[in-house]
């Protein structure tokens, strides 16, 4: 591969901006293409972001073959027609979380990805953050001991419309996907899949969770509570608490500036970001790892690993499950898997 890796933005919204501005400062990273569902979105993003090529439809940029990967920032509801259009051409993918709207998505995006030899990652930034990773080396390394609980939570005060997409079935609103899915992967990083999922939530008239609360249960003992909200904000604060000791992260969990262990019997100590690694950058780590792992030849990343995220949408299914909601589209059984 090049020295240079060429970017594909595939969407055009908030989150596409952010990262194509991060990726704009990397001088290993080029953005070269863009494409929307009209011509004109796809054009102002590139005169934006000063991008060489702006296509009005998807196909064009899957099809374009000076593009060493695409980064997928629709709504998750087309996560698996943008991606597997992407893939089915034979371009290599970071598409954003959640990966899918269910695990039968995952697994069939993950199988096209094994079966073409591409590179495919769930864009959980989380996970790529070098404190996180800190943090989770400390709790393997057995700093607190063995892990008896996890907490987590990220809500915000909305109130949305309607009409916005976080209300809108057909885009997967409501708050466990696009909210949820943090607390519910931080958990996953620490503790694998829950054995059993008991789960409440308040839904709007349109059918989508307002609030979801869920109780994590695991062959070792371990319990996680995570709790996600658009109706309220919430400290998005997290703690893993262990046999010795306890990790507190007091806000931004999944991007976080600090964190501090309490050790049994020992002063609390403090680790703090980086100036070059803290929340302003956390998409530059993701994009690290992707462009990383392109040049060493890798199909996925151990970072952010494709069975982990299968795993969190299994969970994010049986969550769905226990509080009554799907989505357009999918069938009674076949979509949502229980645990």
């Amino acid at each position: 591969m090049a020295e240079s890796v060429r970017w594909g933005i595939l969407a055009t919204g908030g989150i596409a901006a952010a990262f194509a501005a991060d990726l704009v400062d990397l001088p290993e990273a080029e953005v070269v293409a863009v494409a929307s569902r009209t011509e004109a979105s796809a054009k102002a993003f590139a005169e934006r972001f000063g991008i060489e090529r702006a296509y009005g439809d998807w196909a064009a940029l899957a099809e374009d073959t000076d593009i060493d990967v695409v980064y997928v920032a629709t709504p998750h509801s087309a996560h698996r027609a943008a991606a597997g259009l992407c893939l089915e051409a034979g371009r290599n993918v970071l598409c954003e979380k959640a990966f899918t709207l269910n695990a039968r998505e995952a697994q069939e995006l993950v199988t096209l990805a094994r079966s073409r030899g591409s590179f495919l990652m769930e864009a959980m930034w989380m996970y790529c953050n070098p404190l996180v990773r800190r943090l989770k080396e400390l709790v393997e390394d057995g700093a607190i001991g063995e892990v008896r609980s996890v907490q987590a939570d990220f809500g915000l005060a909305g109130p949305f419309p309607p009409t916005h997409r976080l209300r809108d079935p057909e885009q997967g609103g409501g708050a466990l996907l696009d909210l949820g899915v943090y607390p519910v992967s931080f958990a996953h990083l620490l503790l694998g899949e829950p054995s059993d999922v008991a789960a409440r939530a308040v839904l709007s008239e349109e059918g989508v969770d307002l609030q979801t609360g869920a109780l994590l249960c695991y062959d070792s003992g371990a319990l996680a509570s995570v709790h996600c909200s658009i109706v309220g904000g919430t400290a998005t604060s997290a703690s893993v608490t262990g046999s010795t000791g306890r990790i507190d992260v007091p806000g931004g969990f999944f991007y976080p500036d600090r964190f501090v262990l309490h050790r049994d019997g020992r002063d609390p100590e403090e680790f703090a970001a980086a100036p070059s690694d803290g929340p302003r950058n956390s998409l530059k780590h993701e994009a690290r790892e992707v462009m990383r792992a392109l040049r060493a030849g890798e199909r996925e990343s151990p970072l952010v690993p494709l069975d982990g995220t299968l795993a969190v949408m299994r969970t994010l299914d049986a969550i769905r499950d226990r509080i009554g909601v799907r989505y357009p589209g999918e069938d009674a059984r076949g979509a949502v898997t229980p645990v």
